[in-house]
Protein backbone atom coordinates (compact mmCIF):
# COMPACT_ATOMS: atom_id res chain seq x y z
CA UNK A 1 0.00 0.00 0.00
CA UNK A 2 1.57 3.34 -1.11
CA UNK A 3 1.96 6.16 1.43
CA UNK A 4 0.74 9.57 0.19
CA UNK A 5 3.32 12.38 0.30
CA UNK A 6 3.28 14.62 3.37
CA UNK A 7 2.26 18.13 2.27
CA UNK A 8 4.20 19.61 5.20
CA UNK A 9 7.52 18.39 3.75
CA UNK A 10 8.93 20.29 0.77
CA UNK A 11 9.24 18.29 -2.39
CA UNK A 12 12.78 17.58 -3.55
CA UNK A 13 13.41 17.83 -7.30
CA UNK A 14 16.36 15.88 -8.62
CA UNK A 15 18.65 17.58 -11.19
CA UNK A 16 18.23 16.33 -14.74
CA UNK A 17 20.60 13.64 -15.89
CA UNK A 18 23.38 14.91 -18.13
CA UNK A 19 22.87 14.26 -21.80
CA UNK A 20 25.35 11.75 -23.11
CA UNK A 21 26.59 12.06 -26.62
CA UNK A 22 26.02 9.09 -28.90
CA UNK A 23 29.03 6.82 -29.35
CA UNK A 24 29.42 7.77 -33.00
CA UNK A 25 29.82 11.47 -32.12
CA UNK A 26 32.35 10.71 -29.39
CA UNK A 27 34.30 8.56 -31.83
CA UNK A 28 34.29 11.23 -34.54
CA UNK A 29 35.50 13.87 -32.07
CA UNK A 30 38.26 11.59 -30.81
CA UNK A 31 39.38 10.72 -34.33
CA UNK A 32 39.31 14.42 -35.22
CA UNK A 33 41.51 15.31 -32.25
CA UNK A 34 43.97 12.54 -33.08
CA UNK A 35 43.89 13.65 -36.72
CA UNK A 36 44.93 17.20 -35.78
CA UNK A 37 47.63 15.91 -33.41
CA UNK A 38 48.99 13.62 -36.11
CA UNK A 39 49.00 16.45 -38.65
CA UNK A 40 50.90 18.83 -36.38
CA UNK A 41 53.49 16.29 -35.25
CA UNK A 42 54.11 14.65 -38.63
CA UNK A 43 54.03 17.60 -41.01
CA UNK A 44 54.53 20.51 -38.59
CA UNK A 45 52.42 23.59 -38.11
CA UNK A 46 53.52 25.21 -41.38
CA UNK A 47 53.01 24.30 -45.02
CA UNK A 48 56.66 23.25 -45.42
CA UNK A 49 55.91 19.77 -44.10
CA UNK A 50 53.50 19.17 -46.96
CA UNK A 51 55.95 20.71 -49.42
CA UNK A 52 58.52 18.10 -48.43
CA UNK A 53 55.88 15.37 -48.79
CA UNK A 54 55.50 16.45 -52.43
CA UNK A 55 59.19 17.07 -53.14
CA UNK A 56 60.29 13.59 -52.05
CA UNK A 57 58.44 11.63 -54.77
CA UNK A 58 59.23 14.36 -57.31
CA UNK A 59 62.95 14.01 -56.58
CA UNK A 60 62.73 10.20 -56.85
CA UNK A 61 60.88 10.40 -60.18
CA UNK A 62 63.34 12.91 -61.61
CA UNK A 63 66.32 10.79 -60.53
CA UNK A 64 64.87 7.66 -62.09
CA UNK A 65 64.07 9.55 -65.29
CA UNK A 66 67.59 10.91 -65.54
CA UNK A 67 69.27 7.56 -64.93
CA UNK A 68 67.11 5.49 -67.29
CA UNK A 69 66.97 8.13 -70.03
CA UNK A 70 70.75 7.79 -70.34
CA UNK A 71 70.42 4.05 -71.03
CA UNK A 72 67.09 3.86 -72.91
CA UNK A 73 65.69 5.79 -75.84
CA UNK A 74 62.11 5.64 -74.62
CA UNK A 75 60.22 4.27 -71.60
CA UNK A 76 58.32 1.01 -71.78
CA UNK A 77 55.05 2.92 -72.15
CA UNK A 78 54.46 6.31 -73.75
CA UNK A 79 57.18 8.83 -74.53
CA UNK A 80 57.75 10.55 -71.16
CA UNK A 81 60.18 9.04 -68.69
CA UNK A 82 58.92 11.17 -65.74
CA UNK A 83 55.27 10.25 -66.34
CA UNK A 84 56.03 6.54 -66.69
CA UNK A 85 58.05 6.36 -63.47
CA UNK A 86 55.58 8.59 -61.63
CA UNK A 87 52.74 6.17 -62.40
CA UNK A 88 54.81 3.44 -60.75
CA UNK A 89 56.36 5.39 -57.90
CA UNK A 90 53.25 7.22 -56.65
CA UNK A 91 51.01 4.19 -55.95
CA UNK A 92 53.98 2.30 -54.51
CA UNK A 93 54.89 5.08 -52.08
CA UNK A 94 51.20 5.53 -51.28
CA UNK A 95 50.93 1.90 -50.20
CA UNK A 96 54.26 2.07 -48.35
CA UNK A 97 53.36 5.22 -46.43
CA UNK A 98 49.94 3.94 -45.36
CA UNK A 99 51.41 0.61 -44.34
CA UNK A 100 54.16 2.16 -42.22
CA UNK A 101 52.00 4.80 -40.56
CA UNK A 102 49.16 2.42 -39.68
CA UNK A 103 51.62 -0.17 -38.36
CA UNK A 104 52.97 2.39 -35.86
CA UNK A 105 49.58 3.71 -34.72
CA UNK A 106 49.56 2.16 -31.25
CA UNK A 107 53.17 3.10 -30.63
CA UNK A 108 52.54 6.68 -31.72
CA UNK A 109 49.41 7.17 -29.56
CA UNK A 110 50.26 4.78 -26.71
CA UNK A 111 50.02 7.39 -23.94
CA UNK A 112 46.62 8.59 -25.15
CA UNK A 113 45.21 5.06 -25.24
CA UNK A 114 45.15 4.97 -21.43
CA UNK A 115 42.23 7.41 -21.55
CA UNK A 116 38.88 5.56 -21.64
CA UNK A 117 37.57 7.74 -24.47
CA UNK A 118 40.38 6.77 -26.86
CA UNK A 119 40.45 3.33 -28.47
CA UNK A 120 42.91 1.55 -30.71
CA UNK A 121 40.42 1.92 -33.58
CA UNK A 122 40.52 5.71 -33.17
CA UNK A 123 44.32 5.69 -33.45
CA UNK A 124 44.26 3.47 -36.54
CA UNK A 125 41.54 5.46 -38.25
CA UNK A 126 43.09 8.88 -37.59
CA UNK A 127 46.46 7.88 -39.01
CA UNK A 128 44.87 6.19 -42.00
CA UNK A 129 42.66 9.15 -42.93
CA UNK A 130 45.40 11.77 -42.64
CA UNK A 131 47.90 9.86 -44.73
CA UNK A 132 45.30 8.93 -47.37
CA UNK A 133 44.43 12.60 -47.83
CA UNK A 134 48.13 13.48 -47.95
CA UNK A 135 48.87 10.85 -50.60
CA UNK A 136 45.91 11.97 -52.73
CA UNK A 137 47.27 15.53 -52.58
CA UNK A 138 50.75 14.33 -53.57
CA UNK A 139 49.44 12.31 -56.53
CA UNK A 140 47.34 15.22 -57.80
CA UNK A 141 50.20 17.73 -57.55
CA UNK A 142 52.81 15.47 -59.14
CA UNK A 143 50.70 14.14 -62.03
CA UNK A 144 49.17 17.49 -62.94
CA UNK A 145 52.54 19.19 -62.52
CA UNK A 146 54.27 16.75 -64.88
CA UNK A 147 51.51 17.12 -67.47
CA UNK A 148 51.77 20.91 -67.38
CA UNK A 149 55.57 21.20 -67.24
CA UNK A 150 56.27 18.72 -70.05
CA UNK A 151 53.13 19.64 -72.02
CA UNK A 152 51.99 16.00 -72.18
CA UNK A 153 48.97 15.06 -74.27
CA UNK A 154 47.30 12.51 -72.06
CA UNK A 155 43.67 11.69 -71.31
CA UNK A 156 43.34 10.75 -67.67
CA UNK A 157 40.72 8.21 -66.68
CA UNK A 158 40.11 9.56 -63.18
CA UNK A 159 37.82 6.71 -61.96
CA UNK A 160 40.45 4.18 -63.06
CA UNK A 161 43.23 6.09 -61.29
CA UNK A 162 41.08 6.49 -58.17
CA UNK A 163 40.40 2.75 -58.16
CA UNK A 164 44.11 1.99 -58.37
CA UNK A 165 44.92 4.37 -55.52
CA UNK A 166 42.07 2.95 -53.43
CA UNK A 167 43.57 -0.52 -53.95
CA UNK A 168 46.95 0.77 -52.75
CA UNK A 169 45.44 2.43 -49.66
CA UNK A 170 43.30 -0.59 -48.82
CA UNK A 171 46.27 -2.93 -49.13
CA UNK A 172 48.38 -0.63 -46.96
CA UNK A 173 45.64 -0.41 -44.33
CA UNK A 174 45.20 -4.19 -44.19
CA UNK A 175 48.88 -5.15 -44.01
CA UNK A 176 49.61 -2.18 -41.74
CA UNK A 177 46.91 -3.23 -39.26
CA UNK A 178 48.25 -6.77 -39.11
CA UNK A 179 51.80 -5.43 -38.71
CA UNK A 180 50.56 -3.13 -35.95
CA UNK A 181 49.85 -6.22 -33.87
CA UNK A 182 52.88 -8.22 -34.98
CA UNK A 183 55.41 -5.40 -34.41
CA UNK A 184 53.99 -4.62 -30.97
CA UNK A 185 53.93 -8.27 -29.91
CA UNK A 186 57.15 -9.46 -31.56
CA UNK A 187 59.73 -6.62 -31.57
CA UNK A 188 62.02 -8.39 -34.05
CA UNK A 189 59.24 -8.61 -36.62
CA UNK A 190 59.76 -4.99 -37.68
CA UNK A 191 63.33 -5.74 -38.73
CA UNK A 192 62.36 -9.01 -40.40
CA UNK A 193 59.52 -7.31 -42.30
CA UNK A 194 61.86 -4.57 -43.55
CA UNK A 195 64.25 -7.19 -44.93
CA UNK A 196 61.49 -9.27 -46.53
CA UNK A 197 59.85 -6.31 -48.28
CA UNK A 198 63.00 -4.53 -49.46
CA UNK A 199 62.94 -6.26 -52.89
CA UNK A 200 59.41 -4.94 -53.54
CA UNK A 201 60.90 -1.71 -54.89
CA UNK A 202 62.50 -3.68 -57.72
CA UNK A 203 59.83 -6.31 -58.45
CA UNK A 204 56.58 -4.30 -58.31
CA UNK A 205 56.66 -2.85 -61.83
CA UNK A 206 57.98 0.64 -61.12
CA UNK A 207 60.75 0.38 -63.72
CA UNK A 208 59.16 -2.04 -66.16
CA UNK A 209 55.89 -3.39 -67.52
CA UNK A 210 54.57 -6.69 -66.32
CA UNK A 211 53.87 -7.63 -69.95
CA UNK A 212 57.59 -7.42 -70.81
CA UNK A 213 58.65 -10.03 -68.23
CA UNK A 214 59.26 -13.49 -69.73
CA UNK A 215 57.88 -16.72 -68.39
CA UNK A 216 58.06 -18.28 -65.84
CA UNK A 217 58.94 -15.07 -63.94
CA UNK A 218 55.75 -13.40 -65.08
CA UNK A 219 53.67 -16.03 -63.30
CA UNK A 220 55.70 -15.52 -60.13
CA UNK A 221 55.37 -11.74 -60.20
CA UNK A 222 51.61 -11.98 -60.66
CA UNK A 223 51.28 -12.90 -56.97
CA UNK A 224 52.75 -9.55 -55.96
CA UNK A 225 49.64 -7.39 -55.29
CA UNK A 226 51.56 -4.17 -55.98
CA UNK A 227 51.97 -5.24 -59.60
CA UNK A 228 48.17 -5.09 -59.92
CA UNK A 229 48.00 -1.73 -58.12
CA UNK A 230 50.55 -0.09 -60.41
CA UNK A 231 49.00 -1.69 -63.48
CA UNK A 232 45.59 -0.32 -62.52
CA UNK A 233 46.95 3.22 -62.14
CA UNK A 234 48.76 3.01 -65.47
CA UNK A 235 45.55 1.90 -67.14
CA UNK A 236 44.03 5.18 -66.01
CA UNK A 237 46.91 7.30 -67.30
CA UNK A 238 47.58 5.50 -70.60
CA UNK A 239 44.25 4.90 -72.34
CA UNK A 240 45.82 2.48 -74.84
CA UNK A 241 47.29 0.26 -72.14
CA UNK A 242 45.15 -2.84 -71.60
CA UNK A 243 46.82 -4.47 -68.54
CA UNK A 244 44.64 -7.57 -68.78
CA UNK A 245 46.64 -9.21 -65.99
CA UNK A 246 45.29 -6.79 -63.35
CA UNK A 247 42.98 -8.45 -60.83
CA UNK A 248 41.46 -5.87 -58.44
CA UNK A 249 39.61 -8.63 -56.57
CA UNK A 250 42.92 -10.25 -55.65
CA UNK A 251 44.22 -7.02 -54.10
CA UNK A 252 40.96 -6.28 -52.26
CA UNK A 253 40.92 -9.84 -50.90
CA UNK A 254 44.47 -9.63 -49.52
CA UNK A 255 43.73 -6.26 -47.95
CA UNK A 256 40.48 -7.52 -46.44
CA UNK A 257 41.97 -10.72 -45.03
CA UNK A 258 44.96 -8.98 -43.43
CA UNK A 259 42.73 -6.20 -42.08
CA UNK A 260 40.33 -8.70 -40.50
CA UNK A 261 43.18 -10.66 -38.92
CA UNK A 262 44.83 -7.51 -37.62
CA UNK A 263 41.62 -6.18 -36.06
CA UNK A 264 40.86 -9.58 -34.55
CA UNK A 265 44.26 -9.79 -32.85
CA UNK A 266 44.20 -6.15 -31.72
CA UNK A 267 40.75 -6.55 -30.21
CA UNK A 268 41.98 -9.50 -28.20
CA UNK A 269 45.44 -8.23 -27.19
CA UNK A 270 45.41 -4.41 -27.41
CA UNK A 271 45.28 -4.04 -23.61
CA UNK A 272 48.33 -6.25 -23.20
CA UNK A 273 50.15 -4.26 -25.89
CA UNK A 274 49.34 -0.92 -24.25
CA UNK A 275 50.31 -2.07 -20.75
CA UNK A 276 53.59 -3.49 -21.96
Amino acid sequence: MSVPPDPAQPSVSLPPLPKTRPVRFRTSRTVGALFIREMSTTYGRSAMGYVWAILEPVAAVMLLSLVFSLALRAPSLGTSFPLFYATGMLPFTGYLDINQKVAQSLRFSKQLLFYPGVTYLDALLARFLLNVLTQIMVVAFVLLGLIQIFDLRVILDLPMIAHGLAMAFWLGAGIGTLNCYLMATYPNWERVWAILTRPLFFISGIFFLFDDIPQPYQDWLWWNPLVHVIGQVRKGVYVTYDAAYVSPGYVWAIGGITLALGLLFLRRYHRDIINN
